[in-house]
């Protein structure tokens, strides 16, 4: 990243987003292509990756890949060393989410567990299997002035602290990702890498966009302010702020507009 007496810049540097195809990670490789960064998406092959990053030119790639898969995560960082030839940021949005009740009493039904299961194993196993695979290749860069070698952001959301009723198998994966953010921190530290992670609250994602006018009017009244859902542009400055911000280490940022979730 380039280092302009003493203060950081996205411009230059080379980034691998994860769920980039669409929604938060969309709007963080636009804003990273923006500013001058180089980006490779990683996303599903259905995704539709390809035509994004035709569409942000030439500083972008595509990289099929499903997070939970070692194999497809080196090949995805592959595609960053040999069309930039390196890898400074790594920011984690690819994420799922279900939303059933622990029991369901109505129909005599537990939570199913591979729901469970597929939620933890997308969102939680996924950001680590980035995270440790994308490290060990930051590692190798040459360090700045203050030692630093790369950074990474992880996605959480404010259901890790205020989970909704149906949320069990979301929340403890967005809570665990809030957890090993200091023990990784400390982690990397030896090597100069640093990791954030960001808790957004209510954002115009494709999934709330699949909602009702009703109830997304309804959603957006429920932050104390601003009184509106939040863009993917407002998440990838944010993630910005924290590639750019030295001091920034092992830390989770409620971005929420002050949104407190009631039961």
């Amino acid at each position: 990243m380039a280092n302009i007496s003493g203060v950081r810049s996205i411009q230059g540097a080379v980034a691998l987003i994860t769920g980039a195809a669409s929604g938060l990670g969309r709007g963080a490789a636009e804003r990273f292509i923006q500013k001058g960064a180089r980006v490779v998406i990683l996303d599903l092959p259905s995704s539709k990756g390809e035509e994004v990053a035709k569409e942000l030119g030439e500083n972008c790639r595509f990289a099929p890949a499903n997070v939970t898969s070692e194999d497809d995560v080196r090949s995805a960082i592959d595609v960053a060393r040999e069309s930039f030839g390196r890898l400074d940021v790594a920011v984690n949005c690819a994420g799922i989410g279900v939303a059933i009740k622990t029991y369901n009493f109505n129909k005599d039904r537990p939570h199913p567990l591979r729901e469970f299961e597929k939620v933890l194993m997308v969102n939680t196993l996924g950001s680590f299997n980035v995270i440790r695979l994308t490290a060990g290749v930051m590692g190798k860069n040459e360090p700045d002035i203050d030692g630093q070698r790369g950074v990474i952001i992880n996605t959480a959301s404010v259901a890790a602290f205020d989970g909704q009723m149906g949320q069990a198998a979301y929340s403890a994966s967005k809570g665990a990702i809030v957890g090993m953010t200091l023990p990784i921190a400390r982690d990397l530290s030896s090597q100069g890498i640093r990791i954030n992670t960001v808790a957004p609250g209510l954002f115009d994602t494709p999934l709330l966009a699949s909602l009702p006018d009703k109830v997304r009017t309804f959603l957006a009244r429920s932050i104390p302010f601003p009184q509106r859902l939040g863009s993917p542009d407002e998440y990838a400055h944010m993630v910005q702020v924290l590639v750019e911000n030295p001091m920034m280490n092992g830390e989770v940022v409620r971005l929420d507009g002050a949104l407190r979730m009631m039961p």
